[in-house]
């Protein structure tokens, strides 16, 4: 519970500046955001009292790296924050032997090594310089630094080693500045009794040349170096009222090697900057933006106010080492309060300035006052402000109380004041990405850009914020920069999500508009050929490459279509066509405006075989040639069979140029592309037969397939037979449909040969052939009545006879034209008598040969032996039936039966019917119908089951039949005979492995691929 003092303390500390007396209540913004400002409710500085009560006067603190060292009468105590309970008292009486004060303390940043300078407490003369290590209690000596009152430290900040400091700069209260290096009892020689490995001056202020006669104290207040790159060193050294910059090059070798930064720099007026007054101390704070980084600014506390500059440590001289943009802040007048500071702090925002009853925080960036916190005389006066350089804590400490400072978003406030000062982009940089701030920042911003009339920049961050769309919009239409809300369009249109599918197609609608319109003005003005028109119409197609943009105006594209054809836009919309693939409008156009050349190039290009199935039509009435042209060129990707609309889109007798075209196509069809679309065909044929191509006709059916004929041959037959001229084109469908008669019929009203050529055609079929001779000699004899041509007809057909021809001559016709054939015919006849006699005599002889011959092989015998064994077991012959053949083979009969086996299933043969062929294939009955089945026609499948069916049943007849039904069974039996004949006929007429069906079969997979799958998962 904290006391009425802390209280007290608490209740008298406020803040002031930014954000000071507002109320914490949610903000509305523009953006529809609810800003519940949660941070401002944590004070920015909060102070907490250290449980701590010390036993004398506290008079002397640091805290570096969570390392506490105290100050107080005659005693110095160390002590771990991490492990408060456990500390070190060192009693500077013991080891002086007298009465001492400590001028200051000085502890590095790691909290390994302790300076202690101690002075007479009568005079504030010198006395010792102490030296202590953190982990020895053992107080050192510096007998080196004897006569000097130490004011200033400057540690080496890349400091390697625990034990050894490296080089350090040390500041005195006379003006001097030495470089040392101070190592721990181990790591110094066994001879050396001092830590200082050496103490050599570097700098004396007191005869520096720029060094007025003010009598301004000499005492070095702070002091600071860094290393910049591999040998290049800047120093900070200050007195009471003076701040110098020194800047080169280190030195090799024996030290000190920081000798040379200073002479390199000291007799520069310009590296030094003075601030006169009174005060006789002060003090120098660096900013670094982590422990091992190189500071970044500095604050220098003095009378007349603190400077604050930031550090170029890339700098080429002294006086380049401070920025130009320093500024003095001065410490905040209040009545009653004296004006003198006792310590500051330094951070990246702030500068924390101590005075005996209160501390002030100062912002550097507006020089406000942003916080004051009172302390209470309760615990003393006010003596010292600290911060540890490594943990970045704050500490307060008067005689007899020490206080802990937190810093909580010391940046929160620091986008507003960027804000106010019109620096933008570190106003957006401290956002820190809050949506409410950055939008603030960005409206600000547009604001400013609007009213200096930079309304395209305006634009683009106005589309960055949260304001009201429909308001910015109208600014700019207000002052007419139609460019500007371009830019705000485009700009908010990359802003919206996906899902923002009503604003996104608003707002594309818009653009699309603005740019017709613009490019409407210039093209109304006869600016097309100008750099703006270029330009413009160069954004308004790059415009259709967003993905967004793309996808809008296609959902959107009827509405496009209309807005483009609205402005008269040409050029636009049948890019805009193009680039939605959208070529059917594209060609809708140019056909409504006659340009039926630039339509049937867009379908030549594209090759999109549904545009041309759709507007082929239309074409081939206007440009048949070309029209086919492009259809040739496609090739088999177009389908012929689809273009026929547009190729009877055609009127003869206006244009028969279409007509050819659409032949030429179709021939190119079945000669190039070997089409064999029924349709096609069909079509071909029709329109040689309505343009009486006679010869392209006949040479169209004489080059097709006989056996597989392309077209319809009854419509064929139908057309030709229309036209007339056309009976040779009929006589020939007539015979590829094998109606030879009616194409013998036909041939003869027109000519005779081509009668006689049709009646050779049917080479297998004698009867039909000598049938077809018939009707033509008939037809000379009868309406010709040419009896010698009809004669001739005996020497072309060797099928007629004389005798087939005599019937038809009339009752009383002379026989002088056909006395040879008859005497030629009677002598063919002798001599086919006598062929037949010698055939006879021939067949008798062999027939008594062949009895012979049966006669010897019945008489013939072999001698088997009781050794011989069958061929098959290796068992001896005699015991058993077996069979002898005349290779000399024996076998059991057993033996012989048991070794053949079905060659479908494997098993032995007997025991089962069984089918045997020449071959010397044998089946199981039961096998060969599995097998045969698969390979027979429906009807002959259907019969084989049902004679299964019906011998089934004879089988249970057979079973139930008594002795006195010997007739019916007699009858049953001699059916049951003639179904296995009929079965033996439909299903065994050929060997299965070497008759037709084997033939057929030699291209038939040997997978069916429906059930692929299926057997490939079997063998997994």
């Amino acid at each position: 519970m904290a006391s009425l003092f802390d209280q007290y303390e608490q209740a008298a500390s406020f803040s002031s500046g930014y954000g000071s007396g507002k109320p914490v209540m949610p903000e509305v913004t523009t953006a529809g955001i609810i800003n519940a400002k949660l941070e401002d409710d944590v004070p920015m500085f909060s102070k907490k009292r250290i449980n701590f009560s010390p036993s004398h006067s506290i008079t002397h603190m640091k805290v570096c790296s969570n390392k506490l060292v105290l100050g107080m009468r005659n005693k110095i105590r160390r002590m771990d924050l991490e492990n408060p309970d456990n500390y070190d008292d060192i009693d500077l009486m013991k080891i002086t032997g007298e009465k001492t004060k400590i001028y200051d303390l000085f502890l590095d940043r790691m909290g390994h090594h302790l300076l202690v300078s101690l002075v007479n407490p009568e005079n504030d003369y010198p006395m010792e310089n102490l030296y202590l290590f953190h982990s020895s209690k053992k107080v050192q000596h510096c007998s080196k630094m004897k006569g000097n009152i130490i004011s200033a430290v400057a540690w080496n900040p890349q400091q390697t080693s625990d034990n050894m400091t490296g080089v350090m700069l040390v500041g005195t209260t006379k003006g001097f500045i030495y470089e040392t290096e101070i190592s721990s009892g181990d790591e110094r020689p066994f001879f050396q009794s001092s830590p200082e490995q050496y103490f050599k001056q570097v700098f004396d202020v007191t005869n520096s040349t720029i060094t007025s006669d003010t009598t301004d104290s000499k005492t070095v207040t702070g002091i600071v170096f860094h290393k910049v790159s591999q040998d290049n060193y800047f120093v900070l050294a200050t007195t009471p009222s003076r701040l110098f910059q020194f800047l080169g090059n280190s030195i090799a070798g024996d030290p000190p090697i920081l000798l040379n930064v200073f002479n390199q720099s000291k007799d520069l007026p310009e590296s030094y900057i003075e601030l006169p007054g009174k005060l006789q101390y002060s003090q120098l704070q660096l900013f670094y933006p982590n422990p091992k980084a190189i500071p970044v600014s500095f604050a220098w506390m003095t009378e007349p106010g603190v400077m604050f500059a930031h550090l170029k440590c890339n700098a080429d001289s002294p006086q380049n080492l401070i920025g130009t943009n320093r500024k003095l802040l001065s410490y905040p007048e209040e009545k009653d309060h004296e004006k003198v500071p006792l310590s500051i702090i330094l951070t990246e925002f702030h500068v924390l300035v101590l005075f005996h009853d209160r501390l002030k925080v100062i912002c550097v960036l507006n020089e406000q006052l942003v916080f004051e916190d009172f302390f209470s005389e309760t615990y003393g006066p006010l003596k010292g402000l600290i911060k540890d350089p490594e943990k970045g804590t704050i500490w307060v400490y008067s005689d007899m109380a020490i206080y802990k400072y937190k810093v909580y978003s010391e940046d929160r406030y620091v986008w507003e004041i960027y804000l106010d000062a019109k620096e933008y982009a570190l106003a957006n940089k401290y956002c820190k990405k809050d949506a409410v701030k950055i939008d603030k920042v960005l409206s600000k911003q547009a604001d400013d850009l609007f009213k200096r009339s930079n309304f395209e920049e305006s634009a683009v961050i106005y589309a960055q914020t949260y304001s009201s769309f429909e308001e910015i919009a109208l600014k700019f239409l207000e002052v007419r920069k139609e460019k500007a809300l371009r830019k705000f369009l485009l700009k908010k249109l990359e802003s919206l999500k996906h899902q923002d599918k009503t604003q996104i197609t608003m707002i594309v609608m818009w653009l699309l508009e603005i740019y017709l319109n613009e490019l409407g003005v210039l093209r109304t003005a006869g600016r097309q050929s100008s750099q703006e028109f270029s330009n413009l119409q160069r954004e308004f197609i790059n415009l259709f490459r967003d993905p967004r943009i793309k996808e809008c105006a296609s959902n959107n594209r009827s509405a496009v279509y209309s807005l483009m054809s609205s402005h008269g836009d040409e050029f636009n919309l049948i890019n805009f066509t193009n680039l939605m693939k959208d070529f059917e409008k594209v060609i809708q156009y140019n056909l409504q405006h006659k340009n039926y050349i630039a339509a049937l190039k867009v379908l030549t290009e594209h090759s999109r075989p549904e545009l041309f199935y759709q507007f082929s039509p239309a074409l081939m009435q206007t440009n048949p040639k070309e029209t086919v042209d492009a259809w040739i060129s496609q090739d088999r990707k177009l389908n012929p069979a689809l273009l026929i609309p547009a190729l009877v889109h055609y009127d003869n007798k206006q244009d028969p140029r279409q007509s050819n075209e659409a032949i030429r196509y179709l021939e190119y069809c079945v000669d190039k592309m070997g089409v064999q679309d029924q349709a096609i065909h069909n079509y071909l044929l029709t329109l040689y037969a309505r343009l009486n191509e006679k010869e392209k006709l006949m040479a169209y059916l004489q080059t097709q397939d006989e056996m597989n004929v392309p077209y319809d041959q009854k419509y064929a037959l139908r057309v030709c037979s229309e036209v007339e001229g056309l009976e040779h084109a009929c006589v020939h469908i007539y015979t590829t449909m094998g109606l030879y008669e009616e194409a013998v019929d036909l041939a003869l009203k027109v000519d005779i040969d081509l009668g006689k050529q049709n009646a050779c055609r049917p080479e297998d079929n004698d009867d039909l052939r000598k049938k077809l001779w018939l009707k033509i000699a008939k037809h000379v004899v009868k309406e010709k009545n040419d009896i010698k041509r009809a004669m001739e007809f005996l020497g072309e057909c060797d099928l007629i006879k004389i005798e087939d021809i005599l019937p038809f001559f009339p009752d009383f016709v002379t026989i002088d034209h056909f006395k040879d054939a008859i005497c030629s015919s009677l002598q063919e006849y002798n001599q086919h008598i006598e062929g037949l006699k010698e055939e006879m005599e021939i067949a008798t002889q062999s027939t008594e040969e062949i009895r012979a011959e049966i006669q010897t092989f019945r008489n013939k015998y072999f001698l088997v032996t009781a050794q011989e064994k069958c061929a098959s077991c290796g068992y001896p012959i005699m015991g058993r039936s077996f069979y002898l053949f005349p290779c000399k083979h024996v076998f059991h009969s057993v033996c012989m039966i048991a070794e053949e086996k079905c060659a479908s299933c494997g098993y032995p043969i007997m025991g089962r019917s069984f089918y045997l062929f020449p071959c010397k294939h044998v089946f199981h009955s039961v096998c060969m119908i599995a097998e045969v089945l698969p390979h027979l026609t429906p009807a002959k499948s259907t019969r084989v089951s049902e004679i299964q069916r019906q011998l089934a049943n004879f089988v249970g007849q057979e079973d139930t039949a008594s002795i006195s039904s010997a007739s019916l069974m007699n009858a049953a039996v001699s059916t049951k005979d003639r179904l296995n004949a009929e079965l033996d006929d439909l299903v065994a007429s050929e060997c299965l492995y070497c008759g037709d069906i084997m033939i057929r079969s030699i291209d038939v997979p040997f997978l069916n691929m429906a059930e692929y799958t299926s057997i490939l998962q079997s063998w997994e």
